[in-house]
């Protein structure tokens, strides 16, 4: 006997379903348009580029949902509703398949493969899913999740797709009851839905099953109407913001094109792109970003989720001519503004790709260059930056003091190099970082590195210019390096400073500057691997690594540093529980290095405390940053004398034998 079942059994008229179904599907339709009028506000943007590689991120975000699946519980949830969901749609369409042009859906091994046991199995993981999430919303959640002006709208989507999966069931189980139907075990949620309504006569059972059918159809069609108007939009807007995701690295910001700008960085919503839009209407609101911002884990106001809703709220009530409020400073604070450390945790966590840095960078903007309106202390290092090509103020010395008696060439008198050696303003300036830039030379020098510098020709990358706001700064300070770079033809560049890594190797090749850059981490790393440094001094102590947001995060450099330190003998290295790419921040980065934290516990204490509960005797980074940072921290805990702020370099450097 071949396997199958009578399509629409016992629901006479079924096609009655397709104009009811209509009514719901306009109210569906205009929900879409709606939204869809919310992004056209936006400025155009430019995200159709690279097709196969956003599929495949497509495929391995938006269906695998591999960034959701970190978190094992709400992988779970999510991988069991999503799918579940959309196989049940899919096996549905296959019913009208049939319905419409005869194909033989419900007939034979498919039907019995996929039409009922498959289709069941992942029914019954959805019910597991909702049962998960509603216990995670009404019961012990964790902080990050929903907002409580949203929760009742989760409640009812979630309650509608549990009634919707429920009645499924029972109506499958009263067709198997009825019909006593001999594949019914194929299908073991509607068999198990069979069992408590057997003793039912069959003329009751059909009875109930035409009932709840149309329940059932009624249900699902509000469902889908309400999907638009719900928290669930982001069902449709997030897979559509993965597959047109930000293809660039974290750490790079959108130049402006400042000949033809009629403004500079965004002050009023409909001057973000529509992609930036479809950000604001992609969220979740899962609090991922939350969870992991520095900013927010030390009392600060900013919380990434936050800019987003209350961005995503502007919009809307913009679009409704009913929010007169400015955006710049009072539906985004200052304080908010001045919180981010652009250090990327937000842009790693979220499973969906939204970006909140671009989107404070933009008002920052605004901001700095059309209001001249940011803390003094930034405005000072903007100035010194302008005047002497560094942001510190205040200091005599120049761009080689650090480097007399080491015999560092430079390129003016020696010619093009190897390797450039690009220093940084905090090597070249400050007086802690200048015995890291010595510790690189000398390991430099040592390995028989052809290297040089440039010197007193060296100006600031701009890094903080650009994350402060100034891109007019910037672009000058990064015009004019380029220039220098491309007169001499320099082709390699290392450099200590993770800034200066990322701005060279991911902001300046926008602007005419293509040159292969390498973090100081990577050289070394390299250079013990083909053994030309040699560690053999023992370090009988413990270390801790911390990963720099500009090395790690927005540049993925995680195991050259560790390769380093692995390698000395007796060196032990204890990993902090937030590293790699959860790491957790220094505190400087966003222009932060020049800005005094007011506002809760400062953020370099709180990562501070989170390596001396490790017990280190070193504390090693690759930055300069997080190296004036972790000095000060260390010295407020009062553990200067035990635990040493080291960069890598200098570590390598300890243990290096020299010659006899």
């Amino acid at each position: 006997m071949t396997p199958m079942r009578e399509i629409y059994w016992n629901i006479p008229g079924h096609l009655f379903l397709y104009l009811l179904f209509f009514p719901f599907l306009v109210v569906f339709l205009y929900g879409i348009y709606r939204n869809l009028r919310l992004l056209f506000m936006g400025q155009p943007a430019a995200v159709w580029d690279h097709f196969w590689d956003r599929l495949k991120g497509f495929v391995e975000h938006a269906v695998l949902q591999r960034r959701i699946a970190r978190d094992a519980i709400s992988g779970l949830l999510h991988l069991s509703m999503s799918w579940g969901f959309a196989i049940l749609l899919i096996a549905t369409c296959l019913v009208a398949l049939q319905d419409y042009f005869g194909v033989p859906i419900l007939y034979g091994h498919f039907y019995l493969y996929f039409m009922s046991l498959t289709v069941d199995l992942f029914g019954l993981a959805a019910i597991v899913g909702v049962g998960i999430a509603l216990a995670r919303r009404y019961g012990a959640k964790p902080d990050r999740l929903l907002t409580p002006r949203l929760a009742d709208s989760y409640g009812i989507l979630l309650t509608l797709f549990l009634i919707i999966l429920i009645t499924g069931f029972v109506i499958e189980g009263l067709r198997i009851a009825a019909t006593a139907d001999p594949w019914g075990r194929w299908s073991p949620g509607g068999w198990l839905a069979s069992l408590p309504v057997l003793g039912l006569a069959p003329p009751q059972q059909a009875i109930l099953h035409r009932l709840l059918w149309w329940f059932h159809a009624i249900i699902a069609f509000a469902f889908i109407a309400y999907l638009p108007y719900s928290i669930s939009l982001h069902m449709l807007a997030a897979p559509v913001n993965i597959l047109l995701r930000n293809r660039q690295r974290s750490g790079v910001l959108e130049p402006l094109d400042l000949e033809h700008a009629e403004r500079f960085g965004a002050s009023t919503i409909d001057q973000y792109t529509w992609k930036h839009l479809l950000d604001l209407e992609a969220c979740t609101e899962c609090g991922r970003c939350q969870q992991a911002c520095p900013a927010w884990m030390t009392g600060k106001p900013l919380t990434p989720k936050g800019v987003i809703i209350d961005l995503r709220d502007h919009l809307r009530l913009v679009a409704e001519g009913g929010d007169r409020r400015k955006m710049v400073g009072e539906v985004i604070s200052h304080d908010v503004l001045w919180s981010c450390t652009t250090c990327g945790a937000c842009h790693q966590e979220c499973p969906v790709f939204i970006e909140p840095i671009p989107k404070i960078v933009e008002m920052r903007r605004h901001l700095v260059m059309e209001e001249a309106d940011f803390p003094e202390t930034m405005q000072q290092a903007l100035r010194s930056l302008e005047e002497r090509g560094h942001p510190f103020r205040g200091t005599g010395a120049t761009r080689t003091d650090w480097a007399k008696g080491l015999g560092v060439k430079e390129v003016a008198t020696n010619g093009r190099p190897e390797i450039l050696y690009w220093v940084g303003c905090a090597a070249a300036f400050d007086e802690r970082n200048q015995k890291v830039a010595a510790s690189l030379a000398t390991l430099l020098q040592r390995a028989g590195v052809n290297f040089s510098i440039l010197g007193e020709e060296e100006r600031c990358t701009g890094d903080p210019a650009r994350r402060i706001g100034n891109e007019y700064l910037f672009q000058t300070l990064a015009q004019e390096n380029i220039t220098t770079l491309n007169r001499y033809g320099i082709k390699k560049i290392v450099t200590s400073c993770p800034h200066c890594f990322n701005t060279i190797k991911n902001e300046y090749p926008r602007m005419g500057g293509s040159y292969e850059v390498v973090h100081h981490t990577e050289m070394l790393a390299e250079l013990v691997g083909q053994g030309r440094l040699r560690p053999q001094r023992r370090m009988d102590s413990v270390a801790s690594f911390h990963d720099p947001c500009y090395l790690g995060r927005h540049n993925g450099v995680y195991d050259a540093p560790r390769d380093v330190l692995g390698s000395i003998p007796g060196l032990q290295v204890k990993e902090m529980g937030r590293c790699r790419e959860r790491g957790f921040c220094c505190g400087a980065g966003g222009g932060l290095m020049w800005f005094e934290e007011k506002i809760g516990k400062r953020v370099s204490w709180e990562r501070t405390e989170e390596a001396l509960a490790l017990q280190p005797q070193v504390l090693a980074s690759a930055c300069p940053f997080c190296l004036i940072m972790f000095e000060d921290a260390i010295k407020v805990k009062e553990a200067s004398d035990r635990t040493k702020s080291l960069d890598l370099a200098e570590v390598l450097a300890q243990s290096i034998q020299r010659a006899e």
